[in-house]
């Protein structure tokens, strides 16, 4: 069992144990002294360090008032989602498995212990309500690999459940004023590894800006591999749009290797790009079921009370919450799969060592001009194609041929946007208002299939099939809609296409 709490906090570095009268900061009308607690905290990682370069801690801790696991992840400066697991000898497996996809076949060592006195303060209002809790924390820290030891005092400042984070900042006013300044580390393991790090240890550099066109596809490559591992734990928690952003992210990736194959060797990322899009498949499942029972209800909420007959809207939350089920327990499997962590190994490996073509030493701009406008005239074939056919399955397949197309020149476009400025930002708005209207189309092709698995489930069992048959008709309505906007938006797309 575990639990998640939002931490919104300031640190500070302090040169003594002492902390600033802080009851002349608006809204304060007391601080509690809570006494001091002894707080013993080892920290875990692998021997690279893979948790710390992603700014994650992980750590066993004794002592306080939250004894146990804590697994914290950045949010934003400052912020971090901290998931605590009660206090047992060994990680729990729940921890372990948000921690896979940056640890994968690594050992989880003792890194790190942090040994803290911390004189705890409540800043509470008028009402007694607690706005905030001050710390100052006398801490010892020690490297457990090879012994390397520091001390330090610092201030930690804590927002208290639901408070408003403007309050921070007049707190840290008040600090700052005293000669408080804010800590330079984000965290207490950040400041220990930094100040016990042996000689002639060397912190990962920077990625350089991009100069060439390998450069910037590789930019871009790195940014979708690093959403799919950030990502990985979002899923397995099931927070909200994580399964569609993660599923975004190996759609994007699959689609640069496909479109800067003059760049990147195809014959090293087409193995590549088929595993990707078996984990795009395996996303796709949730996603789906997502998109069309939130399409659906908001349907049946616009047909009247009296047009509705039979269970209609309990079928459709049955169906929703029995397809999330399978579908969210199926993920968890595929994250935990060795093909899933062979494939961000092998991202990884990609990286490290790209299989890069003449092309890629160039300058960028021709070589991302000439794949980005290669994607756009396979756009332009397709969409010219739909035009031509009649309204029926085989234009449906013909648009939903060219919603894809427009995904993957979009998605180019993006990688080539910080080379090619204005043009590439021009043609990728262009490409996600076609992919949005085709996008519209297809999710209709696909309520309209439900609906009749639906409708024919509901006979089945005796009830009547008039009110899926009425969202079906308003279903086909719509899509006959979204077709006959199309030939407009697309004379405009292609007015307005910029010379790449």
């Amino acid at each position: 069992m575990a639990d998640t709490k939002r931490e919104i906090e300031r640190k500070y570095e302090s040169e003594d144990s002492g902390l600033p009268d802080l009851t002349g900061v608006t809204g304060v009308a007391a601080v509690l002294d809570k006494g001091v607690s002894h707080l013993d905290a080892t920290y875990y990682d692998t021997a690279d360090e893979r948790l710390a370069a992603s700014s994650v801690t992980l750590r066993r801790r004794t002592g306080g008032s939250d004894a146990g696991w804590h697994l914290k992840f950045p949010v934003a400066p400052g912020v971090r989602d901290e998931i605590h697991a009660p206090l047992s000898e060994t990680l729990p497996d729940v921890l372990a498995a948000l921690v896979r996809s940056r640890v994968r076949d690594r050992e989880l060592l003792p890194l790190v212990r942090l040994r803290s006195d911390r004189d705890v303060r409540h800043l509470v209002d008028a009402d007694g309500k607690p706005l905030a809790e001050v710390s100052v924390d006398t801490v010892h820290a020690q490297r457990l690999t090879d012994g390397g030891a520091a001390r330090w005092t610092e201030i930690e400042v804590e927002l208290a459940d639901g408070g408003d984070p403007a309050f921070l900042d007049m707190v840290g006013k008040r600090l700052r004023k005293a000669g408080v300044r804010p800590s330079a580390s984000a965290s207490k393991l950040a400041r220990a590894l930094a100040e016990t790090a042996p000689a002639g240890h060397r912190a990962s550099s920077p990625v350089a800006d991009p100069v060439t066109a390998g450069d910037h596809v590789l930019a871009y490559v790195r940014a979708q591999r690093d959403a799919i591992v950030e990502l990985d734990p979002a899923v397995r928690r099931d927070t909200e749009d994580s399964v569609h952003r993660m599923r975004v992210a190996s759609r994007r990736l699959r689609s640069t290797f496909k479109s800067f194959g003059d760049i990147l060797d195809r014959a090293a990322t087409d193995p590549l790009a088929d595993e990707l899009k078996w984990l795009a498949g395996e996303l796709g499942l949730d996603r789906d079921r997502e998109v069309l029972s939130a399409r659906l209800t908001a349907a049946l909420d616009e047909v009247p009370d009296g047009l509705v007959r039979g269970p209609v809207a309990e079928r459709l939350r049955g169906w929703s919450r029995a397809e999330h089920h399978t579908a969210h327990g199926r993920i968890t499997g595929v994250l935990d799969s060795r093909r899933y962590l062979a494939l961000l190994d092998t991202l990884d490996t990609l990286i490290a060592a790209p299989p890069l073509l003449k092309a890629a030493g160039k300058k960028p701009g021709k070589p991302l001009a000439k794949a980005v406008s290669k994607d756009f005239r396979k756009v332009s074939r397709l969409v010219e194609r739909a035009l031509e056919l009649e309204p029926g399955t085989e234009r449906d397949v013909a648009v939903h041929e060219a919603r894809k197309k427009a995904k993957r020149a979009r998605y180019a476009a993006e990688a080539a946007q910080p080379a090619l400025g204005k043009p590439a930002k021009s043609m990728v708005k262009s490409m996600k208002t076609l992919q949005k209207l085709l996008g519209e189309h297809q999710d209709s092709v696909m309520a309209r299939q439900t609906l009749r698995e639906l409708s024919a489930v509901a006979h089945a069992a005796g009830e009547s099939a008039f009110t899926y048959g009425l969202l079906h008709e308003r279903e086909e309505q719509r899509a006959l809609r979204t077709e006959a906007e199309l030939p407009g938006l697309w004379k405009e797309i292609k007015g307005a296409a910029p010379g790449l």
